[in-house]
């Protein structure tokens, strides 16, 4: 199973990641988690400590130049388009309990786009992930799914958005499905987070009536607690815990 999770910054993206991830653990999966969101920190909402001193693999330069022959932040030159990546998700990555967890980081782009070493590096290795790993994998997207390219959306078995009741999140849903039906990518699904009553639910389901619920998930301040705590939304007393794990079913 290869899901990946976007939606607008501020939604509960990587809140909803870190529960889909622990829920998954629990059924006793082994999931390859992957941050993919320079913004975000899975690791810490995982419950992975010292999430803070995990260095994302677009920083590391050495590898980056042993991988593809070519400095990070050199434009132009030859190196190589298909760099060997197969043992980088078992080496590069933090450990908990059943879950594997790399985090990518971000590459600096002007212009247009960005063909320079750290890009294909990073490129190569959701390729791999996506398409030859057999582990479950959860990757927690930009908003927006930058790091997917046609020969990985193919492979991906859902693309899950999620939303809060507000505009600005209706208009990046909307977005990030035209970019997924750019690529190919169609099994799409919502998660509602945030939702504070029925009129909460109405305005979601009315305004995104063309894709799927996967379900809802209640505003609850122990879940902004536990991100101000650094605590892992899995381990505080929330409903939240329970909604997600009975989500899998739907996956």
């Amino acid at each position: 199973m290869k899901i990946a999770v976007s939606g607008k910054g501020g939604v509960g993206k990587t809140t909803f990641a870190a529960l889909l991830i622990r829920a998954l653990n629990l059924e006793g999966k082994h999931i390859l988690a992957v941050d993919a969101d320079p913004d975000a920190n899975l690791a810490a909402a995982i419950g992975i400590t010292n999430a803070d001193k995990i260095t994302p693999i677009s920083d590391m330069k050495e590898l980056i130049y042993e991988r593809t022959e070519a400095r990070p932040g050199t434009v132009g030159g030859f190196f190589k388009l298909n760099p060997k990546v197969n043992d980088l998700p078992d080496k590069l990555s933090a450990k908990f309990e059943n879950i594997s967890l790399m985090r990518l980081g971000s590459v600096k782009k002007g212009g247009s786009g960005c063909l320079c070493p750290a890009s294909t590096l990073l490129r190569a290795l959701i390729t791999h992930i996506v398409l030859i790993r057999d582990d479950v994998v959860v990757m927690d997207m930009e908003a927006g799914i930058e790091h997917l390219g046609r020969a990985t959306a193919s492979a991906v078995d859902k693309l899950i958005i999620v939303v809060e009741p507000g505009r600005r999140s209706i208009e990046t849903a909307t977005h990030i499905r035209e970019l997924a039906s750019e690529i190919g990518l169609k099994n799409i699904l919502l998660v509602g987070n945030k939702i504070r009553g029925k009129k909460d639910e109405e305005f979601l389901k009315k305004n995104l009536f063309d894709l799927p619920f996967l379900g809802l998930i209640p505003y609850d301040d122990a879940l902004i607690e536990a991100d101000l705590n650094g605590i892992s939304p899995f381990d505080v007393d929330s409903s939240a815990k329970n909604i997600v794990c009975n989500m899998i079913s739907g996956l």
